[in-house]
């Protein structure tokens, strides 16, 4: 067969109240070389930061998403989108008053092992 139908994707479990759907991608495909998540983010959500081995773009089709990037910080409103390259310092959060939906691609795959999370 020359297509994959994703009906049923994997759900991530995080314990910080975001969503993440794991569509295509190391645990819900085997496809190490590329990630593609729908991602829900509460209002007041946030994570440590982390300095990933891999690229990760970011489309927010509703809501809004903070980034601090190597100590910049930029808003995605709905409708944009961002690459943040391998390597960078990265910190991402919701401090706003309402969900931020959004989709979420990394190259290669996403990983724990690589994502590199700071204690903070």
């Amino acid at each position: 067969m020359n297509y994959r139908l994703q009906t049923n994707p994997f759900i991530v479990p995080t314990g910080d109240g975001k969503l993440i759907e794991e569509h295509f991608g190391r645990v819900a495909t085997g496809h190490e070389q590329v990630s593609i998540a729908r991602m829900e983010a509460p209002a007041g959500w946030s994570e440590p930061h982390q300095q990933p081995a891999f690229d990760e773009f970011t489309l927010v089709y509703a809501g809004k998403k903070q980034l601090e990037i190597d100590g910049e910080t930029i808003v995605l409103n709905a409708g944009q989108s961002i690459l943040v390259k391998a390597g960078a310092r990265v910190r991402y959060s919701n401090p706003f008053t309402e969900t931020c939906y959004y989709w979420s691609v990394c190259l290669p795959a996403f990983s724990v092992d690589t994502v590199n999370r700071a204690a903070d």
